[in-house]
């Protein structure tokens, strides 16, 4: 399997992050802030010192992941929107970043989420979001014709607070878009949220041919409280699905990268402390 990290949840000195994947043999880096930065606002010089970077440690950049579209409402937007085109501009730079840095993988997400977006027998018309689904379809034709054009994948990430939050959805959006160059980011977490299961009722979802990054957490979710509590990985709601979930992508011959989320940090300690709660379960489970 390969395994790999979100780098700023070790650090977002890059240099120290990377150096820690190399203690722990993770050799796959996914990208989200550098240093000072979100990805795509680095300049030139700083996209060249990441490919310094991760040649000398001798790592694979995973995915390009910045927020794209994360926190926008659909209600506001239309395809001529500047809001939306300035998102389109940063999807460019970062899909520039990862041609430089021979990555495969640049992540989108999927506005600010509508929470119903389908019904009948008269929820079609006191409860349902008209509309919403068809204009999120619509959106995202564009950011897929400029994947297409650029020779580059698209991961739509399964957010809690994006219009797409489960396997459901994900699998849904790409047969409607009906595109070889948008796989799903998935974030089994995030859509226990959602009351998605993620072994069997995600996987089988989206393992013909949807899955393209997985992305690995633990919390404890409580939806009537709106809550969420990071845990270290297995000590959460997600400890009964890893083992069965990592048994199945090897079977099945899971070509991407399962990434580590570290947003976990422990009473008085940091990110990488979290980090290092983590990391042996997901080698343990996943090599």
């Amino acid at each position: 399997m390969k395994l790999g990290v979100i780098t700023d949840g070790i650090s977002r000195n890059l240099e120290h992050a990377l150096k820690v994947m190399n203690e722990f043999g993770l050799e796959y880096a996914e990208l989200q802030f550098v240093w000072d930065k979100e990805v795509g606002d680095l300049s030139s010089a700083e996209v060249r010192r990441v490919q310094e970077l991760v040649n000398m440690y001798n790592v694979k950049v995973s995915c390009i992941s910045r927020g794209i579209f994360g926190k926008l409402l659909l209600s506001d937007l239309e395809i001529d929107s500047p809001v939306y085109l300035k998102q389109i501009s940063a999807l460019r730079r970062c899909i520039d970043m990862a041609r430089t840095l021979n990555c495969p993988l640049v992540r989108v997400m999927s506005f600010r989420k509508e929470m119903i977006l389908f019904g009948s027998h008269g929820a079609e018309i006191w409860n349902v979001s008209r509309g919403a689904w068809n204009k999120l379809v619509n959106l995202m034709k564009v950011p897929v014709r400029i994947a297409e054009e650029a020779g580059i994948t698209l991961v739509v990430e399964t957010g809690n607070n994006g219009m797409i939050n489960s396997a459901h959805l994900a699998r849904k959006l790409i047969d409607e878009l009906d595109t070889n160059y948008l796989k799903v980011l998935w974030d089994p977490c995030n859509c226990l949220y959602c009351n998605e299961p993620a072994y069997p009722d995600g996987y089988e979802l989206l393992k013909a041919g949807y899955l393209g990054h997985i992305h690995l957490k633990d919390a404890l979710i409580d939806i009537p409280q709106a809550t969420i509590r990071c845990t270290a990985l297995g000590d959460g709601d997600m400890a009964p699905y890893l083992e069965p979930l990592a048994k199945a992508l090897k079977r099945d011959g899971y070509q991407g990268v399962v990434s580590l989320e570290s947003i976990y940090r422990p009473d008085g300690g940091s990110f990488e402390d979290g980090f290092r709660t983590s990391v042996n379960v997901m080698k343990q489970l996943f090599c």
